[in-house]
């Protein structure tokens, strides 16, 4: 019988999870949409200046590479963030009920391991983008500069999407409390680490679905929108594992055509 105070404890961490995923999503669109606004205006600018025959093509430098990595790392957190409210859920209440009680700052490192991962990924989204444009294989959209570069993304991805270990990390992903009670550290350190553990098995089971964006934009709101609702799709969803099976099939085939 959990005593009302823990009840109480417990109602608090629900409101925390749902009022933070909500807020830090909404604040990652926002500004998403703020950058796109500014990228469109940007856009139109060089447009017209080619018209005039006035181009130039000025060189990159590190302050961009920088704003590239930005630009990912809110974009994996307002994808990201609503996905992970189910683990985040069950991890407030599982560590407030067990008999050595709640750990201060747990749900938070939890979450802080979690982002960790993806900030990562986003360190590494922002250093491949680089290279494609330094190699010409990105248009000034961010998307793929060829129809064959665009269709050997979606090949690869599709691909991934059929692999056993892309199964097993959605099956950890789509099972929270199997998660928890197979990698359950007690401490603020173990909050920390089973946020790491649970952010590796989610970008082993997400990562080539963010490698689309590659394809056919990676500033692309609605593409954006869509991933992150087929990310909702298979980790929450009753069909979840089919759907990321079906998926799969659909990206090789539109590759295959692309090609």
């Amino acid at each position: 019988m959990l005593s009302a105070t823990t009840v109480a404890a417990l109602g608090r961490d629900r409101s925390t999870v749902w009022a933070c995923s909500a807020v830090i999503t909404v604040l990652a669109w926002t500004y998403l949409l703020h950058l796109d606004r500014a990228m469109s205006s940007s856009m139109a600018h060089h447009r017209m200046m080619a018209e005039m025959g006035m181009t130039m093509d000025m060189p990159r430098t590190s302050a961009d590479v920088f704003f590239t990595f930005a630009m990912w790392a809110v974009m994996m957190i307002g994808m990201m963030a609503g996905p992970a409210i189910p683990m985040l859920l069950l991890f407030a209440g599982m560590q407030r009920t067990r008999a050595s009680g709640a750990v201060p700052m747990a749900l938070p490192l939890f979450a802080l391991g979690y982002l960790a991962v993806w900030t990562g990924f986003s360190a590494c989204a922002a250093i491949a983008q680089e290279a494609l444009h330094r190699a010409a294989l990105l248009s000034p959209a961010m998307a793929a500069s060829s129809p064959r570069v665009a269709g050997a993304i979606l090949i690869a991805a599709g691909a991934y999407q059929l692999t056993p270990f892309k199964g097993a990390c959605l099956t950890q992903c789509r099972s929270p409390l199997g998660f928890l009670m197979s990698n359950w550290r007690d401490g603020a350190a173990g909050a920390f680490r089973m946020g790491l553990s649970h952010g590796l098995y989610c970008l082993g089971c997400c990562w080539a679905l963010m490698c689309v964006l590659f394809a056919v934009g990676v500033m692309n709101l609605l593409w954006v929108a869509a991933l992150t609702a087929l990310v909702l799709l298979e980790k929450a969803g009753p069909f979840g594992a089919i759907a990321a099976r079906v998926t799969g099939v659909i990206m090789i085939a539109v590759g295959v055509v692309w090609l």
